[in-house]
């Protein structure tokens, strides 16, 4: 079997793009990204409506790297519903999934005070490998051995692609970092598109690299200030066009087609702007449509908490409900629950048992969230 050498990059960044051409793109991106973060702008507590599309995020990244919990099981894990035994597997599933979020909600209040950087961006990946699969690689550390990208126990010499020798790992990463920092780039878009290829490339990582690099994707256009909240998600869109990402990648490598992964990568964010930008225009018109209907129905002072804590966890059991929505006490808490139930703006999702509370269920958000009838 032929030996198959590790990868050696070319010169960084590159210097061949034809701006003429993509200047339409360009365009289009930049325009849609701007009314996304209008939308972003528009919400009150943008942290709270946010909350089932970033959980629904961190399932999509994760699903491409094998797991296999929906969002329906995260949060079904979440609220303490554990009819059924719960495998080892989906365990840790649900776990690699919270990790994802606590990545992303970790690293937004660090750019808060510090810069993009290689030592945040290994910060990142330890929270992203904390007691799952992968946490015996190092987590937060780069790699100081060989990798290859392939089917799971395929050898090196039948991979789909061998990264760059660890020898050259650290000089080619500074060279990245001086691009992720460099302010002079033409365009924000097309620099954050070179900036994620050129990490999916030299795969730093013993493992999680793929989720560490589209974690990336937000948190640049949020640190850029393209943003004013790390929450465009490109996972929906990765997932689905798979193939083609993954050959748009390889094409870099083989033949120096960066032109043709711009190209991909601007059309992603132009699409995955106008489904963002949808899907939140929905959870505020819910949000807002629901105010009313959650303070005619209680005739409570927490009708608006409890209405924030089912944005926050569209499956809520009783004493999570209590606390997200800092209801003082049980009794109030319940008859709460009950006039929301009998107006039929929730639904039980699970009764009661013994000790173990009731848990409840937000179908209008989990609908929109999943844009599918789900309840």
């Amino acid at each position: 079997m032929k030996k198959k050498d590790p990868y050696i990059p070319k010169k960084f960044p590159p210097e061949k793009i034809k701006w003429k051409e993509i200047i339409p793109l360009i365009s289009k991106a930049n325009s849609a990204i701007a009314r996304f973060d209008g939308m972003l702008q528009s919400l009150v507590n943008p942290g709270v409506l946010l909350s089932p599309l970033t959980t629904k995020e961190a399932v999509l990244s994760s699903r491409i790297e094998g797991t296999q919990a929906t969002l329906e099981e995260v949060m079904q894990e979440e609220a303490g519903f554990n009819d059924k035994k719960i495998s080892t597997s989906l365990k840790e599933d649900i776990k690699e999934i919270i990790n994802y979020r606590n990545a992303l909600t970790f690293a937004e209040e660090e750019l808060s005070h510090r810069p993009m950087t290689l030592g945040l961006i290994k910060d990142i990946h330890a929270i992203l490998l904390d007691s799952v699969r992968g946490k015996d690689k190092s987590p937060g550390e780069f790699r100081n051995n060989q990798n290859w990208i392939g089917i799971s126990g395929m050898p090196m010499e039948e991979s789909r692609f061998v990264p760059p020798n660890p020898i050259v790992l650290q000089e080619h990463l500074e060279r990245w970092e001086d691009f992720l920092r460099f302010d002079g780039f033409p365009d924000t878009l097309v620099q954050l598109a070179i900036i994620h290829a050129q990490f999916e490339i030299l795969h730093p990582f013993k493992d999680g690299n793929g989720r560490t690099g589209r974690l990336i994707i937000p948190l640049f256009l949020f640190w850029k200030k393209l943003l004013t909240k790390p929450s465009f998600y490109m996972s929906e869109y990765l997932e689905r066009n798979r193939q083609q990402y993954d050959d748009k990648l390889l094409f870099i490598t083989e033949k120096g087609d960066w032109q043709g992964w711009i190209e991909f990568f601007l059309n992603a964010i132009i699409e995955q702007s106008e489904i963002n930008t949808g899907k939140t225009k929905k959870m505020l018109e819910l949000y807002e449509g629901s105010k009313r209907k959650f303070a005619v129905a209680t005739q409570s002072q927490y009708a608006i908490a409890a209405l924030d804590a089912f944005f926050k966890q569209p499956i809520i059991n009783t004493s999570l409900f209590l606390k997200i929505a800092a209801i003082p006490n049980r009794v109030t808490g319940n008859k709460i629950l009950k006039k929301l139930l009998d107006d039929k703006l929730i639904k039980l999702y699970k009764p009661s048992e013994g000790r173990k509370p009731a848990i409840y269920i937000f179908c209008d958000l989990l609908n929109i969230v999943e844009d599918k009838r789900v309840c």
